[in-house]
């Protein structure tokens, strides 16, 4: 079979799959009407975000027997018209779901220890030690949304901490060991911390908003490493000047384009002005599961599913 590369990944996806007899050609430049003209030819597709593949990408696409996303969800994909022309579908939650767990973790105990002011004020000569009296994590109660391979993953490294663990999943019965699951109400009342593991989807886009941060007895705090769009940023704004939500590590954010290269094209939103100036708000730029280990263990996932399905 011929595959198409659309994404630079690994070396070892290209070198497994030369050794199980396939074609591998790199094109990482072309425009999506270029690679359109040419995906007939084309049994295979690895892409991570550089374009969306749509319908119309699809039905140019005749001879297409898979697509593997190398990374953890499927949203610039047309999942539905993929199924719908028998095309299979592959990513890769399982390469990357610890490098997102200790990052989601790592936000958290730096909000928590006041890193980002601490750090820059030593940096400036300041010695201020009772301003950057921190907090502990040990007696919270941590509140996940979405329990799949991340939510899983962050609850499992929460596991060395004297810590109560909430989920909360459309799917019935996928609570464990690490986490209890309950109704989202009873996130509402009891929940120190929210950690947002969930796929964007109709349902999650614009889902944390001011109704939604309201919901909340308890003045919480925020962590997000898995969708921007699924944050209104201006409500979450809003929030933590009023203290309803005490501090936010965001890896991903609203402004973000589809290909997660590049955050935005036109002028600095100002909700965004106000976040980077915030010594409350923590930013990385969607690098929650871009790990040296991660890289390769995304491609190893991908070949396996292609060995797994079709040799």
């Amino acid at each position: 079979m011929k595959v198409l590369h659309l994404d630079t990944n690994h070396s070892l996806l290209i070198k497994q799959l030369n050794a199980l007899g396939y074609q591998n050609d790199e094109d990482y430049n072309s425009s999506k009407a270029e690679i359109e003209a040419k995906i007939a030819a084309y049994d295979g597709l690895i892409i991570r975000s550089r374009f969306a593949i749509d319908k119309q990408f699809l039905d140019a696409a005749k001879n297409l027997k898979f697509i593997g996303r190398v990374g953890a969800g499927l949203e610039n994909i047309d999942c539905e018209e993929a199924e719908n022309q028998d095309i299979y579908l592959i990513s890769a939650p399982e390469g990357n779901r610890n490098a997102v767990g200790e990052h989601s973790l790592a936000m958290l105990l730096s909000l928590f220890n006041k890193l980002k002011k601490a750090n820059q004020e030593v940096s400036e000569g300041k010695w201020l030690r009772e301003d950057n009296r921190g907090i502990e994590l040990d007696g919270k109660t941590v509140g996940i949304i979405g329990y799949g391979n991340m939510g899983k993953a962050f609850a499992k490294k929460l596991s060395g901490f004297e810590v109560d663990v909430l989920c909360y999943d459309l799917k019935p019965n996928v609570g464990d060991k690490n986490a209890e699951q309950v109704a989202l109400d009873v996130l509402y009342q009891e929940a120190d911390v929210i950690s947002l593991h969930t796929p964007e989807t109709l349902l999650t886009r614009n889902m944390i908003n001011m109704e939604f941060i309201n919901n909340f007895v308890k003045p919480f705090w925020f962590i997000n490493t898995a969708r921007g769009k699924s944050v209104v940023t201006k409500d979450l704004v809003s929030a933590l000047k009023s203290g309803k939500i005490l501090g936010a590590g965001l890896d991903v954010l609203e402004y973000e384009k589809a290909s997660f290269e590049d955050m935005f094209t036109s002028t600095m939103p100002e909700p965004f002005q106000y976040l980077i100036k915030a010594n409350n708000v923590i930013l990385t730029p969607h690098v929650a599961g871009w790990t040296v280990e991660s890289k390769e263990k995304l491609a190893q996932t991908i070949v396996d599913k292609i060995k797994e399905k079709f040799c």
